[in-house]
């Protein structure tokens, strides 16, 4: 593990050097887009050959096509000139993997519901396995985070309750209102208890403790959000990181990806609101979605960063988590869509929605796609263009 290590360490370190050119933050995120999309439409590749669904191409990235690598079984395997992921191409039609309009024998249209659906899943499902595998092999060189019953001050936020008290960043919290600060229910607490009242505040700060006082109320988001009470400051569990061999982290790996989409489940309930945030004057307090752009940029942000290697890696299995989430919404031209069809087909005993009303509703629900990915696009742009950082604190 020690020798692994030391070998990533000049590659870490090369890579913080160069993060500052944004040719790099263009490639890394270039990088990352691939294996996500590559990953996700084995998947659904692997998934057809094993169910006998006819294949007639796995493509590197999108068309026009570069060069055919080789020829197997019937299969083509090409190198597309888009850089941007892959696709699947199913025997009978001209379109890439969505469209499932096709018959004949073999072909995915002619295939039972529960095949269909089997092959739909697996591309979500690779994504999912992705991001585990990617968390366990961090585990296991980093070590396993664990927590210290501490609350760490990340950052405070000027002109709020917090910064005029004193807090700096990197207080560990020990007490709030004479109350242990081992859980972060307790600070939510405290700021909604006592709006307007002054309450003391014990932080450990150069290994030496210090008194605070401070006075909860209103203050801005750096987003521009209001928050009615509360410090001004941002927090979370104290963590340090314990050596673990390669079953522990392989079991932490499954149990946080499994803890972050249950995190992210919980955000798709703000999602209206931040997307109503981006056409509005007010600012959702949830934050605001990000698209391409956003995250070509929140990429050149993390590998800037100190351990900047590390984070590429994590927010590749976060995106990861995302698309394995989003890919089974039932939102038509998604996954989920088209299992939700096959799950119609499978209740009427193998009868299926006539395929010109299915290939209208994903049509309608890909033009709102589409409509969607460019106002959040312009948004992202427009934060770019003010400067805006896209991994800030809230």
């Amino acid at each position: 593990m020690e020798l692994l290590t030391a070998a990533a360490a000049p590659l870490q370190q090369a890579v913080e050097q160069a993060s500052s050119n944004p040719i790099v933050a263009i490639v890394a995120f270039l990088l990352m887009l691939g294996l996500l999309v590559v990953v996700h439409e084995l998947g659904h590749f692997l998934t057809a050959i094993w169910m006998g669904i006819k294949v007639e191409e796995f493509g590197v990235g999108f068309p026009p096509r570069a060069m055919v690598l080789f020829e197997r079984n019937g299969v083509k395997y090409t190198l597309n000139w888009l850089p941007i992921g892959g696709f699947v191409r199913f025997a009978g039609h001209e379109g890439a993997e969505d469209n499932i309009y096709s018959g004949g024998s073999g072909t995915l249209a002619a295939a039972p519901p529960l095949r269909k659906i089997a092959v739909m899943v697996a591309g979500p499902l690779m994504n999912l396995l992705l991001a585990m595998l990617i968390f366990a092999v961090l585990f296991f060189f980093m070590g396993v985070p664990t927590p210290t019953g501490r609350q760490l001050i990340g950052e405070v936020f000027d002109a709020t309750p917090a910064a005029v008290a004193g807090f700096q960043a990197g207080d560990e919290l020990v007490s709030l209102d004479g109350r242990p600060a081992i859980d972060a229910t307790v600070i939510g607490d405290v700021g909604r208890n006592n709006l307007g009242q002054s309450v003391e505040a014990v932080v450990l700060r150069d290994d030496r403790e210090v008194t605070l006082i401070v006075t909860p109320g209103p203050w801005t988001s750096p987003s521009g959000a209001q928050i009615e009470s509360g410090f001004g400051f941002s927090y979370g569990q104290d963590i340090e990181m314990v050596e673990a061999g390669p079953i522990q982290a392989a079991w932490t790996g499954v149990t946080h990806s499994l803890d972050l989409l249950g995190r992210m489940l919980n955000a798709l309930a703000g999602l209206p609101g931040a997307i109503f945030g981006i056409i509005s004057s007010t600012p959702s307090p949830d934050g605001e979605p990000i698209g391409p752009v956003g995250i070509a940029r929140a990429t050149g942000e993390v590998i800037q960063q100190p351990g900047g290697f590390i984070a590429f890696w994590n927010l590749t299995a976060v995106l990861s988590l995302n698309l394995f989430l989003l890919n089974l919404l039932p939102i038509p031209a998604l996954d989920g869509s088209h299992i939700v069809f096959s799950v119609i087909e499978l209740l009427r005993g193998g009868k299926k929605v006539p395929p010109e009303k299915e290939a209208l509703v994903h049509a309608i629900g890909f033009v709102a796609l589409m409509g969607l990915m460019l106002l959040i696009t312009v948004n992202d742009v427009m934060n770019a263009i003010r400067g805006n950082p896209i991994l800030g604190g809230s």
